[in-house]
C-alpha cells in the first residue's frame, strides 16, 4: 500500500500493519504483534525522515509464509542516494545524539533485515523478517 511521506503516513502505515497481522492470527496485544509494529513504524519512519522526495510517497508490503510462519516487511522509497548502513554497520548513537535509534531497533527485534536499489525506479527497499508462532503448516502465503 502505497502512502504519503509524511508523519501522518508513517502512523498510517503502522495502524495497517497492526490491523493486518491481527487478521493474520497475529492478536494485538502479542509480543510477535507488538515487534512486528514496531519495526513497522521504524521502517516507515525512516522513509519519511531519510527517504523522501517531495511529491513521492512510500510503500509498505508485507508478506507472511505458512512454514516457517515468518512476516516479511518491505517499505520502499524513492530517494536512492540516502541509504543505510549495511546491518552489521548498525552502532549505538552516543548519549547526545537525538536520533539514530531506529535501525538498531529493527536489528534488535527483526531476525534479519537490509536493504536493496529499487529495481523499477529511483530508491531503495529496506527490507526486515522475523518468525511468527507457528499455527500449522499448509497454509498459503499472505500478502497485504
Amino acid at each position: 500500500m502505497r502512502f504519503t511521506s509524511t508523519p501522518r503516513g508513517a502512523r498510517l502505515a503502522r495502524r495497517l500493519a497492526a490491523h493486518r497481522l491481527d487478521t493474520w492470527g497475529v492478536p494485538y496485544g502479542t509480543d510477535p504483534h507488538e515487534e512486528v509494529v514496531v519495526v513497522v513504524g521504524e521502517l516507515a519512519a525512516n522513509a519519511v525522515r531519510h527517504g523522501r522526495v517531495g511529491g513521492r510517497g512510500f510503500h509498505l508490503r508485507m508478506e507472511v509464509t505458512a512454514c516457517p510462519r515468518t512476516v516479511r516487511i518491505e517499505v520502499t522509497d524513492t530517494r536512492g542516494e540516502r541509504t543505510p548502513p549495511e546491518p552489521a554497520q548498525v552502532r549505538a548513537p552516543g548519549a547526545g545524539d537525538l536520533g539514530g535509534r531506529g535501525l538498531l531497533l529493527v536489528a534488535g527485534l527483526a531476525a534479519r533485515w537490509g536493504w536493496y536499489p529499487r529495481c523499477d525506479g529511483p530508491g531503495k527497499t529496506v527490507w526486515a523478517e522475523d518468525a511468527l508462532p507457528a499455527t500449522g503448516c499448509g497454509e498459503s502465503a499472505t500478502r497485504a
